[in-house]
């Protein structure tokens, strides 16, 4: 995330603004050193990398009509009736595969209902809820609950109400702020209008209008800071200091809560973090560089390599994380929102069979999965191309973001029954276009998702010890 002109750039914005701290700050008995303190902010990057990446996505989702990427106010579904493309810049490695209805929610005033209609039983859908400290708090759907209608109920993390009759399962997550992701399936693009039937009746409601009973008072207005997912670099802890606002204290973080508090961060802050020396910001601004290295180094070697692909199980709720930060911020990194490993597992790779970086720069992949190997689901499969540097979706002369499952009727076979992709910035010829998979004139990210992955043999669980591996990426023979 932080480049080495990143540092500069932002040391250079420092020097140009920042006045030096008043001599009673520096004095305070509670202030830490500078050595201390470049600790803390190493500690809390990575603590509140995932933290900060929600609330400017919450910023430009819910709160900033202007963001370019505002979907819908508090309490309110918007449902995209498209499949995401390079447009949709706000959450990094987006899933092209299921068009998004998107419910941040303001549990303050009160719980909120979420319902679902009847969904056929070939179509694959989920709700997921992710709350401020992103942690997946409860899913809805397919899977999790079938297929069936039903009300669902989502407080806040101090509600102490009765459950109203009627509702199949209350969620709570952490936060009073949380956000519910909906995917669902779409088989093809003249299926949309089907899509849109579903969502029509995806529904949220406040728990007084569920029982037809006067409203609750509504909560205070916030003013809330400013933020954008591209201002993270240059913001980075003026955010934190804004999200953890919202983000109530639990016996898991209470440590570093208290570390980030003396360096000027959070609720229980003793000054504000702007009056810090020159000195101390330049020594936080490398300690942001060093966290940063920490997460992309977990990413690189956190999980299992299997066949060149990373594979693990790195989403889930505070039970699942556990404290472990530095996991946390290596799933907000790698693709924040993800699916627990049972909803979803999320193979990826930047890297051919030999361990070399994939540049479709500079060369042409091929990808096959074997006859009868073919990724197992219980719902549908993808791979994803995403520009090895933003882990955006890849602008192409065909709008092609994915190849998935659902297109496999219309994908040449080999003569044995496998599958070939071809991976690389110029059509394979048309007899091959039906398989190509579009990439960046430069480097290369790939994800495969795999929706519902089964259990029984093969399966790619549990996350790197299955009996199913993903297949290599080679550089195709010229």
């Amino acid at each position: 995330m932080l480049t080495k002109r990143d540092l500069l750039r932002s040391a250079a914005a420092i020097a140009a603004g920042a006045a030096i701290a008043r001599p009673s700050l520096l004095m305070a008995q509670s202030y830490p050193g500078i050595i201390e303190a470049k600790d803390i902010a190493e500690e809390g990057f990575i603590y509140g990398l995932p933290l900060v990446m929600n609330y400017a996505v919450m910023q430009e989702y819910a709160v900033d009509r202007s963001s370019g990427q505002f979907k819908a106010p508090f309490n309110e579904i918007n449902n995209m009736h498209h499949v995401a493309t390079p447009a949709d810049t706000a959450v990094i490695t987006p899933n092209s595969d299921t068009p998004y209805s998107v419910l941040w929610l303001d549990l303050r005033a009160e719980p909120m209902v979420i319902s679902v209609p009847a969904i056929e039983r070939e179509r694959y859908y989920s709700v997921m809820l992710i709350d401020g400290n992103t942690y997946n708090y409860g899913y809805i759907g397919t899977r999790a609950t079938g297929t069936e209608p039903g009300d669902y109920l989502v407080v806040g993390p101090d509600w102490k109400g009765e459950t109203p009759a009627g509702i199949k399962k209350v969620f709570r997550p952490t936060t009073p702020f949380t956000l519910a992701v909906i995917r669902t399936q779409l088989f093809n693009p003249g299926d949309m209008p089907n899509v849109e039937k579903i969502q029509a009746g995806y529904k949220a409601q406040p728990i007084s209008a569920f029982l037809k009973q006067p409203a609750a008072p509504a909560a205070p207005k916030i003013d809330f800071l400013p933020a954008t997912t591209a201002g993270i670099k240059d913001n980075f802890f003026q955010y934190l200091d804004a999200a953890l606002q919202f983000v109530p204290e639990t016996p898991k973080d209470k440590a570093i809560r208290a570390k980030l508090a003396r360096i000027g961060i959070g609720p229980g802050k003793t000054f504000d973090f702007k009056e810090l020396s020159l000195e101390h910001k330049a020594e936080i601004l490398i300690a942001m560089k060093q966290g940063d290295d920490k997460v992309d180094k977990w990413l690189a070697t956190g999980n299992k390599v299997i066949n060149g692909w990373n594979v693990g199980s790195f989403f889930g709720d505070e039970a699942f994380y556990n404290g472990d930060w530095l996991m946390r911020a290596g799933a907000a990194k790698g693709g924040i929102y993800g699916n627990d490993a049972v909803e979803a597992m999320y193979p990826y790779t930047r890297t051919d069979a030999t361990g070399a970086p994939l540049d479709g720069s500079k060369h042409k992949y091929t990808l096959t999965f074997a006859p009868d190997q073919l990724p197992p689901v219980n719902a549908f499969w993808s791979v994803t191309m995403y520009d090895g540097k933003s882990q955006l979706l890849v602008k192409n002369p065909i709008n092609r973001y994915l190849i998935n499952s659902p297109m496999l009727p219309g994908m040449k076979k080999g003569a044995d029954g496998s599958v070939t992709l071809y991976i690389q910035k110029d059509s394979p010829g048309a007899d091959k276009e039906a398989n190509w998979l579009p990439a960046p004139d430069d480097k290369i990210y790939l994800v495969m998702r795999l929706y519902w992955p089964k259990t029984e043999t093969p399966s790619i669980l549990p996350a790197g010890a299955g009996t199913w591996q993903p297949p290599s990426i080679n550089v195709a023979a010229t």
